[in-house]
């Protein structure tokens, strides 16, 4: 069993007005605990195939608010830690506590640049975060899970596991202009700066920083459609949030606007997991 206050706990940007504050945390302030654009379903596909078990070390970079950490912990790994650079969402996650002998850290730190040494993780992943990133960011933080799941002695760690679970952009042709049309849009809506990658742009980058690609998965972006919406949340929880933005004027908007531009891009967008293992090394 995994514990934790998360109806209750508090949420990064609770400074912020509902017309400022980044859009991923406004869902979360009306009560939103799945933030990720592939929903529940792909979190578990991805956690699934990343076989994450007991003898693994796991490392989630920008964990949030903990609940792709609640279902990695009920798997029983041997070592557990987030890390999150913002202190209201480390400060959740460090309540975490699971049952069983799983270690459990929580740390605050940038994803490209946890602090942990070289090789001491046998999984890692990251959902919803390399998307926000320029370009440079991206393979800053891919090469800080590649340096967490390799050996230090150079040998490889050939058992070592990396997942991401991201906005994706379809398809692979899409013409360049839309594409940053997209982006726009969705930094307008979110108040974060998006750029996600077409599926094999995901591809390209995992490859450039060390990984071989070895599955591959796409859902559609509804993270704010009411099917997905009871899907994630349950018919309580959606019921709760739905309240809650009906009874803030300034919230509500921007929740429309989000999903308007959601739908409004729906045939090019949509949410994408990969899982990929560090290049073997090359025979001397």
């Amino acid at each position: 069993m995994v514990t934790t206050d998360h109806e209750d706990m508090p949420v990064p940007g609770e400074g912020l007005g509902a017309s400022r504050v980044p859009g991923h945390w406004l869902l979360a302030r009306l009560g939103k605990r799945v933030l990720r654009p592939g929903g529940a379903e792909l979190t578990r596909w991805m956690l699934d195939a990343l076989a994450v078990g007991p003898g693994d070390r796991v490392v989630e970079l920008a964990a949030g608010l903990g609940a792709t950490a609640r279902l990695t912990l009920s798997r029983g790994p041997a070592a557990y830690t987030a890390v999150d650079r913002d202190p209201v969402a480390v400060a959740a996650l460090s309540n975490l506590a699971a049952s069983g002998t799983t270690a459990v850290l929580a740390i605050r730190a940038d994803a490209s640049d946890t602090g942990l040494p070289d090789g001491s993780a046998t999984v890692v992943y990251g959902e919803a975060m390399l998307s926000m990133q320029p370009d440079p960011a991206k393979r800053r933080i891919v090469r800080e899970a590649h340096r967490l799941l390799t050996d230090p002695s150079g040998a490889g760690r050939t058992s070592g596991r990396y997942g991401i679970h991201e906005l994706c952009l379809l398809s692979d042709d899409l013409d360049p202009a839309l594409a940053t049309r997209i982006s726009a849009d969705l930094a307008a809506a979110v108040h974060v700066g998006a750029r996600p990658l077409t599926p094999s742009g995901w591809n390209r980058l995992l490859s450039a920083e060390g990984f071989t690609v070895t599955a591959r998965r796409t859902a559609p972006m509804a993270l704010l459609e009411p099917r997905r919406l009871t899907a994630d949340e349950g018919l309580v929880g959606a019921a709760r949030i739905t309240g809650r933005a009906l009874r803030d004027p300034a919230a509500r908007r921007r929740v429309l606007e989000m999903r308007r531009v959601f739908r409004r891009h729906q045939a090019h967008l949509g949410a994408i997991s990969l899982i990929a293992v560090p290049h073997a090394p090359a025979a001397p």
